[in-house]
């Protein structure tokens, strides 16, 4: 593991902002706000770096939905099957009579995962879903 010095520095900010920010800390359990400013800061590169759209990422697909809509499964599966190169796995769940949450770990570039994500989510009958992606680094 690195050994990487720290640094400290300063923000200056809204009390009301500070005070929201301390609260949402407090809740999630963070021990001081320095642990969730780096949490923050990581997930604003992770994001930044995924726009360049030349980072591998690797993340996943989670799609809620109801599996009676009319050959929804079928066009999810022809959906997936134009992107066997980014799907590393995908597991299946049903929830209830009705409705199945299904997870797809996924790897490659921003903008493949983004169209295979907005491939599947916009499909009629998913009533859920959501693209959640962190560097392979």
């Amino acid at each position: 593991m690195e050994n990487n010095k720290l640094t400290r520095f300063g923000v200056s900010m809204d009390e009301k902002l500070l005070e929201s920010f301390d609260q949402i800390i407090h809740n999630k359990g963070y021990q001081n706000r320095s642990e969730a400013v780096r949490d923050l800061i990581r997930d604003f590169i992770v994001q930044h770096k995924s726009s360049n759209n030349t980072e591998n990422l690797a993340g996943a697909i989670l799609l809620f939905y109801n599996h009676h809509q009319n050959n929804l499964v079928n066009e999810m599966m022809s959906i997936q099957h134009g992107y066997h190169d980014n799907i590393l796995a995908t597991t299946h769940l049903h929830i209830d009579h009705h409705n199945c949450l299904e997870l797809i770990v996924v790897k490659g570039i921003m903008s493949d995962l983004q169209e295979l994500s907005d491939k599947l989510i916009t499909l009629k009958g998913v009533l859920y879903g959501k693209l959640t992606i962190s560097p392979l680094a």
